[in-house]
């Protein structure tokens, strides 16, 4: 069994909607992780929660128009093509969501550099901007992943190094990161235990537990990590299934109502069009 402890970036990238299409994993703080996702076309909104790696996304192809905002505030939308790229330094989590025009696939590369790359150093965000130098780097990094030789990790450490150095000296701002929040690891276990129990009454105690923490921390420090109560992320959880078994299957209502918790048709409708402003029916 592998007992090297995943990054962050690692636990969360598994809980973002997509499909792999290629990755480099991290081996250490010092380590960058790759990932190379297909994009859904259209994504409701998503929480990213926050997690100290820097993050860059790449698109690489595709034309769509890009969402964020905190949690409940304002949503900046972007129009980007193959080339753009975000810059997420994550002190706090992001609501995301997206539409990609049709006729090529979305396809994005995140990139999260190692917090002992950084050193600490803070950046500022970037949304749907365009850098040739950053850009040249990562296609470094993506003909590395994707061509017909074994990809080589000196290589690609090398390029993130110079990836690192470039981020320092044309994003760095004078201020401090402040970290809080659940951490990584303790979060995603949670965040698995939620999916696996979403037909099932939520337990706060039971969260607390795997979390090591009394409720009462666990509650708040979740809420950093997510801008979410335990509670209100769970029924967040609940609602994305809802969302996707009524766009993927042909399931009755009602037995879709099931599989996320609701005995009730009527209270389920009620607490979807809260969080859609539609009802099950119309969504699908």
């Amino acid at each position: 069994m592998n007992s090297t402890p995943r990054t962050s970036a690692e636990a969360f990238e598994e809980y973002i909607p997509g499909e792999l299409l290629t990755e480099h994993r991290a081996q250490s703080s010092g380590d960058v992780f790759v990932q190379v996702l297909a994009r859904r076309q259209i994504q409701d909104n998503i929480i990213i929660p926050a997690v100290p790696e820097p993050l860059i996304v790449w698109i690489l192809s595709g034309v769509a128009v890009v969402e964020e905002r905190p949690p409940g505030g304002e949503w900046l939308a972007n129009r980007v093509t193959a080339g753009d790229f975000f810059l997420t330094t994550a002190t706090s989590p992001t609501e995301m969501r997206w539409h990609a025009e049709p006729g090529s696939p979305f396809t994005v590369m995140h990139v999260y550099i190692g917090v002992a790359m950084m050193r600490n150093i803070a950046l500022r965000e970037v949304s749907g901007e365009r850098d040739e130098t950053l850009s040249s780097l990562l296609n470094h990094i993506h003909a590395e992943l994707t061509g017909q030789h074994s990809p080589s990790r000196p290589f690609i450490q090398g390029i993130a190094q110079a990836l690192a150095v470039h981020l320092a000296r044309t994003y760095r701002i004078d201020a401090e990161r402040q970290r809080g929040g659940l951490q990584a690891y303790k979060l995603h276990r949670v965040f698995n235990a939620m999916r696996a129990q979403l037909a099932q009454p939520f337990e706060l105690a039971r969260m607390a537990a795997l979390a090591e923490l009394s409720e009462f921390h666990f509650s708040r420090v979740f809420k950093q990590s997510t801008g979410l109560s335990p509670s209100h992320y769970f029924i967040r959880m609940r609602m994305e299934e809802a969302r996707r078994l009524l766009s993927e299957t042909g399931d009755p209502i009602i037995q879709i109502a099931l599989a996320v918790g609701y005995g009730s048709p009527s209270h389920f409708a009620a607490v979807f069009r809260k969080h859609t402003g539609v009802s099950p029916s119309t969504y699908r």
